[in-house]
């Protein structure tokens, strides 16, 4: 049988086959790319040999339910085609061919999933002799792995797999790793949160790999409902089609594009609404008013101004975010999707959305004040996100609050609900679920009690007394008193170590006497 550990390590090879050569940031396409036909090849295979045996070699009636089956392959298009020819001089255009006939071929599911993506790069891999050893180094790599279905230890095996991967890339990527994935226990932390049920309409309008909406997904047992995304990078929206189709995910919708300037969750020529909206937008991200200024004329420095009247989805009217700062942007985004009866929705963000001024402060107050849209505060521990070391929170914001006049702070980033590891935290399981026990017994028992510097469910006249600051320490004490220190003690301490010192350096006195020093 084929297990996790089996995959990882040939991963792992096949990461060595590009070390020192390509950069993390672009390798993990190259191989993550091989996984993927690698796998589609041996189900395919698998497939065949079933309908072979079945119809006892008819050709007609197997190539009949081939073509009925999930995705098709012609055999130029096969992992075991391109291991054939991996002494080819042109291997890396019949590589960059066989991808192109995986998408024709299989356009409704797979269309464009390659198209950033060139194994016949001499950028990224140098001249025809270098480029030819490394790939049929990556060809090797994967011949001996069997992923037929039949051979598979668990059914999530590939998926976990690719996750894996993207992981540990996004790990060596740094800050460019934060911009496609986000940890797998934060975003099942979300996911839970945010609870969806059958039929909802998920949505992650920055969905990089697609790592938050499958946590979201698998809050469903029963896989119905349908997922929907938009990523601005054109490799990281590959990354994410392929992850779902891994994770067996066939009817996503995934789009491509800036969800700001350009957003593809248009409906009847409005934003589509969605009843389960949750998402990791990149921090603070600058700039983030760019594609509505094309056409914009310059102020008198020369400078163009973004105005709520040039979004015709008028999801700025509450106020204009700093160009510099883009949070408050994917807010606003988000909330205008959401559903008016049932919306609900998680959102990541750094710890600046809760007390920075000027037009976010304003923002903040129009969402609380308003409308009474934010449900929940959740402070994140420090350094769980690649490439970020500042803490995060989570705002949760519900469209069905009604006449609910609180909002449940959670402090979760002392010592004690995280793990310290070596170069990033973690959240453990209990940590989770401690997070999310809280927040459903405060939704939930009436008579819900404050934990001692764990949380505390404010009154909107509380928040409204604090200028709507939501710093979290301003509603959650987690003050610790030291200890009284007794000076007598101290005092007692220090001539017990001076006089230590005195018999010590009376003896090295002696010693050197003796040694006529």
């Amino acid at each position: 049988m084929t297990t996790k550990q089996n995959i990882e390590k040939v991963l792992w090879s096949a990461c060595d086959s590009f070390r020192g050569k390509i950069d993390s940031s672009r390798y993990k396409d190259y191989i993550l790319s091989m996984l993927f036909v690698k796998y589609l090849t041996d189900v395919y295979n698998e497939t065949r040999d079933k309908y072979v045996k079945q119809y006892d070699g008819d050709e007609r009636r197997i190539e009949r339910a081939m073509s009925r089956e999930r995705f098709i392959m012609d055999k130029t298009s096969t992992f075991t085609y391109l291991y054939d020819n991996r002494n080819d001089a042109e291997i890396g255009q019949k590589i960059n061919v066989a991808l192109a006939a995986i998408e024709n071929n299989n356009s409704a599911k797979l269309h464009n999933v390659f198209r950033a993506i060139d194994f016949n790069s001499t950028v990224d891999f140098g001249e025809v002799k270098e480029k030819n050893a490394i790939l049929k180094n990556l060809l090797e790599d994967f011949k001996e792995l069997d992923l037929r279905p039949s051979q598979l230890d668990t059914a999530d095996i590939i998926g976990d797999a690719y996750e894996y991967m993207i992981a540990n890339f996004a790990s060596d990527a740094g800050k460019k790793g934060g911009e496609f994935y986000t940890p797998s226990k934060v975003s099942e932390l979300v996911a839970k949160l945010v609870a969806p049920k059958e039929n909802d309409r998920i949505y992650d309008p920055t969905c990089g790999s697609g790592g938050l909406l499958l946590k979201a997904y698998k809050q469903i047992p029963s896989g119905k409902t349908h997922l929907y995304g938009q990523e601005q990078n054109m490799q990281t929206w590959a990354l994410c089609r392929m992850n779902m189709f891994l994770h067996n995910v066939d009817d996503a919708t995934i789009w491509q594009g800036d969800t700001l300037a350009n957003p593809q969750n248009i409906e009847n020529d409005k934003l589509m609404k969605f009843q389960c909206i949750c998402a990791n937008p990149p921090f603070s991200l600058d700039k983030w008013d760019s594609g509505f200024l094309g056409n914009v004329e310059t102020d008198g420095k020369g400078k163009a101004k973004m105005t709520a009247e040039l979004d015709p989805y008028h999801r700025f009217d509450w106020g204009i975010p700093p160009t510099s700062k883009g949070d408050y942007a994917f807010v606003m985004h988000m909330l205008h999707s959401l559903d008016d009866t049932t919306g609900r929705m998680g959102i990541i963000l750094p710890h600046g959305v809760l007390f920075r001024g000027a037009s976010e402060g304003r923002i903040r107050r129009t969402i609380i004040e308003q409308f009474n849209l934010l449900d929940a505060v959740i402070g994140l521990p420090a350094n769980l996100f690649y490439g970020a070391g500042i803490p995060a929170c989570i705002l949760i914001f519900r469209k069905d609050r009604g006449t609910n006049e609180k909002v449940l702070f959670i402090d979760a980033s002392g010592d004690g609900h995280y793990e310290k590891g070596k170069n990033q935290n973690i959240l453990r399981d209990e940590d989770v679920q401690k997070i999310v026990d809280t927040y459903r017994a405060y939704k939930t028992d009436i008579n819900y009690k404050d934990e001692e510097k764990f949380s505390h469910v404010a009154t909107l006249q509380e928040i409204a007394e604090n200028d709507y600051n939501l710093n979290i320490p301003r509603y959650v004490d987690t003050f610790e008193e030291e200890e009284l220190i007794d000076i007598d003690e101290v005092k007692q301490n220090i001539a017990n170590i001076e006089a230590e010192l005195a018999e010590v350096q009376a003896q090295m006195k002696k010693y050197m006497e003796e040694l006529g020093l």
